[in-house]
């Protein structure tokens, strides 16, 4: 904890802000989420493909925006969707409390989803800038701390409030937002848009996305780096299956118990994981280890499990194996993933970049779990851990193949015209 805040306090206050600020957009979030589906199930009732519906729209609405809400940060500025996206999502979160109907929970979960999109994007932009290239690698890091820190709380806060109502998280959720709006309505600097020189023209919507689409650099590299995406997505859906496989009934005791080790891996290798790459490595050969590491996660689950105690011990050490190595995978190429990002788009429409590339993860892990569902429908046990381990290993090989065709170097910046 001290080594955390000794790194916090050497950035700028706006940058130390947006760090809290993430935590803070977690805790609320994931205070809410993991339960949601419950609710709508026992709570109101709904029927199954409602429920899918609901969770559905959000996902979507998210994806599907995200280049919108980069678009949006780079032509008016990165602090108004920050805004913007802790304000809607406030909305959403009330809406969440008082509908009943399925239409008033189809909206709520479309803004939900919209928030997001608005402010994600800018938020990653924002902190770039403001950490300058000297020191966007180790911002990324200390940001990703306080990321998984509130994935870590969050949902224990909401287990705490579901003792008196589920309407009280959605308010509480939503007063943290709205908090956030005001806050950082006050105290967080308003930057020009980044997205042109000073004082030129901007360019059509269309011209910017043409020129993404004909980035053929930053297409492959967000194509190599979605399998990270669906790799990481297995804590939601592959290690929750082979829980049930081996606990049966008591599944969902260990699956929280995956979540836990998953965070906390997160929270305690982040910075020494971050440091030590800096030291030994170059960004695509770490982000190349951490893929192969996430690729390796899996491993330990190739073996069938077996029944007995003994068995039920040895998969909940393989599950929670697999968890944390899949979390430190993602601690160490989280950060140059992110700076490479910003030196692929030649530090020009950063935000937008990074919604586009957002939207690229996003459809590949809807594609990645479909896959990985139909590979669990074999029935032959072996295959889908080997396809998990086999996709973290290409995607490796991917980088790094980036890295020597000279893809990965820093794209110059354009001269104002």
């Amino acid at each position: 904890m001290k080594r955390l805040y000794a790194r916090w306090a050497t950035f700028d206050t706006p940058a130390r802000l947006l760090m809290v600020n993430q935590f803070a957009i977690n805790l609320a979030f994931y205070m809410l989420m993991p339960y949601l589906a419950d609710h709508l199930a026992d709570g109101l009732g709904l029927a199954a493909w409602a429920v899918g519906l609901v969770l559905g729209v959000r996902n979507l609405s998210q994806q599907g925006m995200f280049l919108i809400g980069g678009t949006l940060a780079d032509r008016y500025g990165c602090k108004p969707m920050i805004l913007a996206g802790c304000a809607l999502r406030t909305v959403a979160f009330v809406l969440l409390a008082v509908g009943q109907t399925l239409p008033s929970l189809v909206v709520a979960s479309a803004l939900t989803g919209l928030a997001g999109a608005l402010f994600n994007p800018a938020v990653r932009a924002y902190l770039a800038a403001d950490a300058g290239e000297e020191r966007r690698v180790e911002a990324f890091a200390v940001f990703n701390v306080f990321y998984q820190a509130g994935i870590l709380v969050g949902p224990l806060a909401g287990l705490a409030l579901l003792a008196f109502d589920f309407t009280l998280v959605c308010f509480v959720s939503a007063a943290i937002f709205g908090v956030l709006a005001v806050l950082q309505g006050r105290a967080l600097p308003a930057r020009a848009p980044a997205g042109r020189p000073e004082g030129a023209a901007p360019r059509s919507v269309l011209a910017d996305w043409r020129s993404i689409a004909a980035d053929r650099p930053f297409l492959l590299f967000a194509l190599a780096m979605s399998g990270s995406y669906v790799l990481a997505f297995q804590v939601y859906l592959a290690l929750p299956l082979r829980a049930r496989e081996v606990f049966g009934e008591q599944a969902g005791a260990v699956t929280a118990l995956v979540f836990s080790v998953s965070a906390l891996a997160a929270l305690s290798g982040q910075l020494r994981l971050t440091a030590w790459a800096k030291r030994t490595l170059s960004g695509p050969r770490a982000i190349a280890g951490g893929l192969a590491l996430m690729g390796m996660a899996f491993v330990p689950l190739v073996p069938a499990p077996t029944a007995g105690p003994t068995g039920r011990v040895a998969g909940a050490v393989a599950l929670a194996g697999c968890a944390a190595l899949l979390a430190w995978g993602g601690a160490l190429l989280y950060p140059f993933e992110m700076d490479t990002v910003v030196r692929l788009s030649g530090d020009g429409l950063v935000a937008t970049y990074y919604g586009a590339y957002n939207t690229v993860s996003g459809l590949v892990i809807s594609c990645g779990n479909l896959l990985v569902g139909m590979v669990f429908d074999t029935g032959v046990g072996w295959l889908p851990w080997a396809c998990l381990a086999l996709t973290g290993l290409l995607c490796a090989a991917s980088v790094l193949g980036l890295e020597r065709s000279g893809h990965l170097r820093p794209a110059p910046v354009p001269a104002p015209a």
